[in-house]
């Protein structure tokens, strides 16, 4: 078993009302983002540090999260252009087309609601050096 840190956030839990939805939703956008789900179950699902899962879900204790803005990283302008679009192609909605951005220079971003209304962005930074894609950890 492996995890790989340091790509999105240490991690956040989304409950959502219909997790099908959820799913074909994410695994569309993740897929344009080159991350792998980790796992699925009837309740849940997740990739890297994000988990999704129904109200059922034992970590859930029977609520829904409300709305969220989560901005995943994007390796290039193309990457955040193919977010968007699988996302628009299963069941997101456009809440910002692919565009720079005046947050910095170089900010390229595209925002989608997820079936839930979650606001989704994937974000390129513009040309930098990372020391490392992730911290991968080996069990």
């Amino acid at each position: 078993m492996e995890l790989h840190r340091g790509r999105l956030i240490d991690h956040v839990q989304l409950v959502v009302r219909d997790l099908a939805a959820s799913r074909n939703f994410y695994e569309a956008v993740f897929k344009a983002l080159d991350i792998p789900i980790g796992g699925t179950a009837d309740t849940y699902f997740w990739a890297d540090e994000f988990f999704v899962s129904t109200a059922d879900s034992k970590a859930a204790s029977g609520q829904l999260t409300g709305r969220h803005h989560l901005a995943f990283q994007a390796k290039d302008r193309a990457t955040v252009d193919a977010f968007h679009k699988a996302g628009l192609a299963h069941g997101g909605r456009d809440n910002g087309a692919p565009g720079e951005r005046p947050y910095h220079p170089g900010y390229y971003a595209a925002f989608l609601l997820d079936p839930d209304g979650n606001n989704i962005e994937a974000v390129y930074h513009g040309e930098a050096k990372r020391s490392a894609a992730s911290v991968k950890v080996e069990f």
